[in-house]
């Protein structure tokens, strides 16, 4: 592969973890905010789920962040979208917002695309799922 795709699916990649460091601060700040922004109970469950959706995005940016070219970190985000589409999916029936869950759901879809093409990016340059370390270059 060429450098050049390897620095491009590792910028994407730090990029990725510094979109899901922003969307977890956000998540955890206001999840209040975000509940009534998609129609749902402020004071029901909502809010509990979505602070703990933005821990799990913050540690997937850090994650991301410390190692923006491993494969298998940007593949945990791609786990992270399913969650959070399921997560839309079940609370659809009781949200009073159908459009902006509609654009929630296709939030999601679009950053579990660029999520998949980013790990799937990754995999072809590294040539494997986990980082390799090399016995000369611990010492």
């Amino acid at each position: 592969m060429s450098q050049t795709y390897n620095t491009t699916s590792k910028k994407l990649g730090l990029g990725l973890g510094v979109f899901s460091l922003a969307l977890g601060a956000l998540e955890v700040a206001a999840p209040k905010r975000v509940a009534r922004a998609l129609g749902l109970d402020e004071n029901g469950a909502a809010p509990t789920t979505i602070r703990a959706f933005g821990l799990r995005e913050i540690a997937a940016g850090a994650v991301l962040l410390r190692g923006p070219a491993v494969s298998f970190n940007v593949w945990n985000r791609v786990f992270g979208d399913a969650m959070d589409a399921y997560a839309l999916l079940a609370g659809w029936g009781s949200s009073s917002k159908k459009s902006a869950m509609a654009g929630a759901l296709a939030f999601v879809g679009g950053a579990a695309a660029l999520d998949v093409y980013t790990a799937k990016a990754l995999d072809r340059d590294t040539g494997r799922f986990l980082p390799v370390t090399k016995p000369d270059a611990m010492l």
